[in-house]
């Protein structure tokens, strides 16, 4: 079908649907007509168009609702009829019900709306994802479910034009809110805006908050409350001038005629504009006695032929005698002058390489060294080394993004270079970003290693000498070898101990790390409540709770509940999640991980007898009568359903399925309890063999509960093959043909006389599979700190079988006992934090929560040399995050910007300010802090930890 076919067809769909509006469509109606318009509307999408967001909850209630298959056939009409639904498995899952108003009250911020222009005064969370709170639909299919259903809000986002080439389409969610600052007045205010609007938008919104008049009025890029541009070419986007979220835009009022700007650069006056006969450089007094980083005067930018445009973002001044300075020590902080805000363009799943790479060119020492002349310390001979050119490529990388402005770049450059030397990082999948990081840190080093020619030394293992001379003796070995930036920054060194389990023989060494991988101790055992149920009428229902392995699968579970209610050699388990008192799925594949059991499912097993043929499943499920209108009940399900084993003949009695059924029910029977009614007598009798009809699957003469019990004739009714409904409580003989079954399906409805013969209360209530006590919630919430994942790198363990140690009293392998000790701590210490665990057969990422500090995270009381004077406290700065599972997901860099004191999030060429408060996470992967200066310290400390004098990086 041609593209205008499928419009017209929508179009006709629309109308149809829209004539339709009073009657109610079916699910399948539904799902067909929406589908088509969203895929014609998708499919012809342009700049400008609306989408409309909904509450991924109640759109994931809608999708259940239109995928499921048509009801039963059943006369009565019943809800319970419907579990076998359309997106169910085969074991009877209930059907969904249709949907209530739509609620977008969720996505709903709670406080009132701060935005002047925001749609009906309704502002969203600013935390939501797509996929997880919210999903964006075409105007088209809103219009429509919304006729359906009624609700909202109304949430409606344009499209834009995104990426490099301005030619991809993307929902902006989230326009820019700009913070509106009247000076002299002094007035506030928020507008929302679209990062495509113009300038000239801009200024016209701003005019109609206060109300000015156009001429009056000129705006700035007041960034971190500095005037940074005068925002005066109209028909440029906001995109385009660099504006980001949450930033200040001054609106200056400017007093008389005279005050107004002359755009071409010929300026007037004390607000803030020089003559062009003086200058054609816009400056701020309060900020003219300061130079530029880097000491370029006014004369100097001129006569390199800047613009009066470029030099906007310039604070200038006269120069002095510091005019050298590096920008540390200047004390200015303008944006578009220093930099670092500069995004790195995803090339393709390169959101790893982004991360790590962010995080070390804002590393303050690598930032200063690989911005000043450091060829000269290029090692070009190093057989370990890429000749000098990851080096270089990473020092032109870094120059790029500390660059004025802020277009992001393409690491396509780096990135080849990335590829010639570590194959392992080529083409496009998705990598782990320490791993990454380790090779650069490592390979950065070999580059800039400033030993021309490595001499043999010989580390002598300790002989009972005093730690801190075998210390100093391994390091100077080390720096004698290994001498960079890397070395001087980045490495450390930790006190390693074996002890033989034989001879106790103690061997101590003193080695070199770049990094410390601390493991995340998480519990590795999980607790589980399920209900156990008989089919054979021998007990009443029983829960326990059982511990399994976390990282666990199926088969540990039903192994587990196996041991629990002492399962004979001729039964077996079947486990199943119930949901809406339906079975909800068979949890029959042993090699399912148990992570996609969640602590709030309820799980039930069910003990039935095996079969050497194979047997069919018969599923009874309860239902009573509701009141649904004041004059009208229902059928509903209710309780837990029960689950016995019929043999695999192609007919089976309807007496027999009765028998069956008593039988798992006789347990349920009140004790005194006499079956009488107006029915005829032959419709009761004694529990009996199910075996008399052919069926040989239920014992009952195990079913001691069941002995002088007189059990009733149920009203049962059946599904068959064709989802009608079969009376089973008019005769014994129906014949019901299960050749095209695959499981039975079997509704008992309670009449009220019939629910006072049971204790239908062991069939209620179903427990979570987890349930938090005051005390277990506590305890279960408290975030693991970074502190102990610490400890547990430093406790002494024994070596891994594949990692035995060579014992030189004994001459042969042990598995000796290990344990570490930080001995001196490098100036950036970067802490990987081990996430992802792999294995033979899977991979595994742990989510848990790392409370990390960001401030003092203090080392003193873990470094084992007590001579250090050096302050251990150390500063986070930067980490990466990673968001998803193995294999996938995507990475982020949360940064602190020093000069600025504020934190950033880099999302590839995405940058935003974040609260420092937000920098924690459980997506937290790879931290960096940086040593604490004291204040008495003129210098940094990573001179003096090298056996030579070398300059010192201060920051």
């Amino acid at each position: 079908m041609t593209e205008v076919a499928t419009a017209s067809a929508a179009a006709t769909g629309i109308a149809m649907a829209t004539e339709k509006a009073a009657k109610e469509l079916s699910p399948e109606e539904e799902r067909v007509l929406i589908r088509d318009i969203a895929l014609t509307a998708e499919a012809n999408t342009k700049e400008g168009d609306s989408f409309f967001l909904i509450t991924q909850k109640w759109w994931q209630h809608w999708i259940d609702y239109v995928n499921q298959d048509q009801q039963p056939n059943n006369s009565n009409n019943n809800e319970g009829s419907s579990s076998l639904s359309g997106n169910s498995d085969s074991n009877g899952v209930g059907i969904s019900k249709r949907p209530s108003g739509i609620d977008n009250s969720d996505l709903i911020s709670d406080g009132p709306a701060e935005d002047a222009n925001s749609d009906d005064g309704v502002e969203i969370h600013d935390t939501l994802l797509e996929g997880r709170d919210y999903v964006l639909l075409p105007q088209q299919v809103w219009n429509l479910l919304f006729s359906w259903y009624g609700g909202g809000p109304a949430l409606s986002r344009k499209v834009i034009n995104s990426g490099l080439s301005q030619t991809e389409f993307a929902v902006e969610v989230y326009p820019l809110r700009l913070q509106l600052l009247v000076t002299p007045k002094g007035d506030r205010s928020t507008i929302r805006i679209s990062k495509k609007e113009t300038i000239g938008e801009l200024h016209r919104g701003a005019c109609e908050i206060f109300h000015l008049n156009l001429e009056q009025v000129c705006i700035w890029d007041y960034y971190g409350h500095r005037k940074h541009a005068l925002m005066n070419d109209m028909d440029k986007t906001l995109d385009d001038a660099n504006i980001q979220m949450d930033q200040d835009i001054l609106v200056e009022v400017l007093n008389n005629v005279n005050d107004t700007l002359v755009t071409d650069g010929t300026s007037i006056t004390d607000n803030g504009f020089a003559d062009k006969e003086a200058t054609s450089v816009l400056l701020e007094p309060s900020k003219s006695s300061l130079s530029i980083a880097g000491g370029l005067s006014a004369n100097k930018i001129a006569s390199k032929g800047y613009s009066a445009e470029q030099l906007q973002n310039q604070t200038l001044g006269c120069p002095n005698k510091e005019s050298d300075n590096h920008f540390e020590n200047s004390g200015v902080s303008t944006r578009g002058t220093f930099g670092g805000l500069t995004g790195l363009l995803n090339l393709g799943n390169t959101c790893f390489m982004n991360s790590a790479i962010q995080c070390l060119v804002h590393t303050p020492e690598f930032a200063r060294y690989f911005r000043e002349d450091y060829h000269q310390e290029i090692n070009w001979q190093n057989p370990l080394g890429m000749v000098g050119e990851l080096a270089l490529a990473f020092g032109e990388l870094l120059r790029k993004l500390w660059a004025p402005g802020r277009t992001p770049v393409a690491p396509r450059p780096f990135k080849a270079k990335l590829a010639r030397f570590a194959p392992q990082f080529s083409g496009y999948n998705q990598h782990d970003s320490q791993e990454l990081l380790a090779f650069l840190l490592d390979g950065l080093h070999e580059d800039l290693n400033r030993v021309k020619h490595k001499p043999y030394v010989n580390s002598r293992d300790a002989d009972g000498r005093p730690d801190e001379e075998v210390a100093d003796e391994y390091w100077a070995n080390h720096i004698a070898r290994n001498d960079s930036i890397i070395v001087d920054v980045c490495q450390g060194q930790y006190k390693s101990t074996l002890v033989c389990p034989v001879c106790n023989k103690v061997s101590v060494t003193f080695d070199p790390f770049m990094y410390l991988s601390l493991p995340l101790q998480f519990a590795t055992t999980r607790s589980m409540t399920i209900t156990i149920f008989t089919c054979d009428g021998s007990a009443l229902p029983s829960t326990c709770t059982i511990t399994v392995p976390k990282q666990g699968r199926y088969r540990d579970l039903i192994q587990a509940v196996s041991n629990a209610c002492s399962l004979k050699q001729t039964e077996e388990i079947k486990l199943v999640e119930i949901r809406n008192h339906l079975i909800h799925r068979f949890l029959d594949d042993s090699f399912v991980s148990l992570s996609t059991i969640k602590d709030d499912d309820h799980l039930a097993a069910y003990k039935i007898q095996k079969s050497a043929t194979g047997n069919v499943l018969l599923q009874l499920i309860h239902r009573r009568q509701e009141q649904e209108t004041s004059d009208a009940q229902r059928w509903k399900p209710f309780g837990t359903p029960l689950i016995s084993s019929l043999l695999c003949d192609d007919v089976i009695r309807s007496g027999v399925i009765q028998t069956i059924v008593q039988t798992m029910l006789t347990p349920l029977l009140k004790e005194g309890i006499e079956y009488s009614d107006d029915s005829d007598p032959s419709t009761s009798g004694m529990a009996r063999d199910p075996s008399d009809h052919g069926s040989g699957e239920v014992d009952t003469n195990c079913a001691s509960t069941s002995i002088n019990k007189v059990l009733p004739k149920l009203p049962l009714q059946l599904v068959d093959e064709s989802k009608t409904c079969i009376d089973l409580s008019a005769g014994d003989e129906k014949a019901i043909n299960l050749s095209a079954m695959s499981h039975v399906v079997v509704y008992l409805d309670w009449t009220s006389k019939l629910l006072e013969k049971f204790n239908i209360n062991y069939l209620e209530n179903l427990p979570e599979v987890f349930k938090y006590g005051p005390i277990t919630k506590k305890a279960r919430t408290e975030p693991l700190s970074l502190y102990t994942c610490l400890e547990a790198f430093l406790r002494e363990e024994p070596l891994v079988p594949e990692d035995m140690w060579y014992c030189p009293q004994c001459k042969e392998q042990r598995q000796a006992s290990k344990k570490l000790d930080l001995w001196r701590l490098p100036e950036v210490l970067v802490i990987h934090l081990k996430r992802f665990s792999y294995s033979r057969s899977m991979k595994h990422k742990v989510e848990t929560f790392v409370n990390f500090p960001i401030h003092d995270f203090d080392l003193t009381n873990y470094v084992a040399d007590k001579r250090s004077s050096c302050s251990q406290l150390y500063e986070l700065y930067a980490l990466t995050n990673h968001y998803g599972g193995m294999g996938s997901g995507h990475y982020t860099a949360h940064i602190k910007l020093l000069d600025e004191n504020k934190w950033y999030n880099f999302d590839d060429s995405h940058i935003s300010p974040i609260n420092e408060e937000d920098v924690k996470s459980a997506a937290a992967y790879v931290l960096f802090y940086r040593r604490a200066k004291s204040d008495t310290s003129g210098t940094s400390s990573a001179g003096s930890r090298r056996a030579r004098d070398k300059t010192s990086y201060k920051y």
